[in-house]
């Protein structure tokens, strides 16, 4: 119906929106455990609300994040006062997205792939998180680089569930963010991470189309062109920044209102030094923004260390990682600005 399309544009461009990016805040009950780890807390259901809210409600930190992506457990909590999650979102200005696979499984007969799981159902979940509040989904598949793999058929059976969960979206009327991850684990040169991305990009966008998907109205997550993290020869800022553009230039319709990248385990900033040298470059048909879990997380997480009194410093980190990504959205971004902070 064209008012749900033109209601599904407007959040689309408003993800996207100059200055601003995703704080990818989708993380499942084993990975919230081994960042509580980090810190030495016990991961428990007020734990993790505690932190949630500690993120959610930094002041000024809606100044450079257009949306939150939250997992299932989250869309369904409050902050301490009784206000839902999602409604101290909106009141910043910050739109509700929500994480709706179940996790990648190993792909049955393709030794060293995997494939998401999670479409059984999915229409009614949808139309359940519609009713919690969300405004846009996120599905994330995960394509591995090793000898022999990623395969045709592997590649293939990933973005063919992506298709499939981009349609049940939009039909719900929420904009779907489309996340096809090649992995930096394993030694492969930054060459091949090229040829892997444009290759799933290309292979993406074809399902996409098969199944109906409106370009228009959907976002697509990727990663950023980088070598392995074993490597023996790892590349420059300015190396993975133009790889990056023109993976993206080969592999992604220009019709799609914007492109968030994954820090895929890149330390914090690094991955901001990234986007923004590609965002200091030749102009591009999307804008270029970020959708960071750990690369945003880390920092606040560490000065949080679960107590109630470093509430601020916390909200003073995030702060500060959101700010520097926003900045490197619009190519403004300067490695003196994080000296000046510390």
């Amino acid at each position: 119906m064209p008012s749900i399309n033109t209601e599904m544009a407007a959040v689309a461009k408003a993800m996207v929106a100059a200055g601003k990016g995703i704080l990818a805040a989708d993380e499942s009950f084993p990975s919230i455990k081994k960042r509580f780890d980090s810190i030495g807390i016990e991961s428990t259901e007020e734990t993790r609300r505690a932190y949630r809210e500690m993120l959610f409600t930094a002041p000024g930190a809606a100044d450079y994040i257009s949306g939150v992506i939250l997992f299932d457990e989250t869309i369904r909590q409050s902050t301490a006062t009784g206000e839902r999650f999602v409604d101290a979102m909106k009141r910043q200005g910050v739109l509700p997205g929500i994480k709706v696979d179940t996790g990648s499984k190993p792909l049955a007969g393709f030794p060293g792939e995997e494939v998401t799981e999670g479409l059984d159902g999915l229409r009614k979940r949808l139309e359940e998180y519609v009713g919690l509040g969300a405004r846009f989904c996120k599905w994330r598949a995960v394509i591995n680089i090793a000898a022999g793999v990623p395969t045709a058929g592997g590649i293939h059976a990933n973005v063919h569930a992506l298709a499939r969960y981009a349609a049940l979206c939009q039909e719900a009327g929420l904009v779907p963010m489309v996340e096809p991850e090649v992995m930096m684990e394993g030694d492969h040169p930054i060459g091949r991470c090229y040829d892997v991305t444009v290759e799933t990009l290309r292979r993406l966008f074809d399902a996409l189309d098969l199944a109906r998907v409106d370009f228009e109205t959907t976002i697509l997550k990727t990663n950023m062109v980088v070598p392995g993290k074993k490597c023996a020869t790892q590349a420059s800022v300015r190396q993975v920044a133009d790889l990056t553009v023109q993976a993206l230039l080969n592999g992604v319709p220009a019709s799609i209102p914007g492109i968030v990248f994954l820090s895929g385990g890149q330390a914090p900033v690094p991955s901001t030094a990234h986007l923004n040298a590609m965002n200091a470059g030749a102009r591009l048909p999307w804008p270029l923004s970020f959708s960071y879990g750990r690369a945003l997380q880390d920092a606040p997480l560490k000065a949080w260390k679960g107590l109630a009194a470093n509430v601020p410093a916390g909200h003073k980190a995030l702060h500060h990682r959101a700010r520097m990504n926003g900045l490197a959205t619009l190519g403004q971004y300067r490695d003196e600005m994080e000296q000046a902070a510390a």
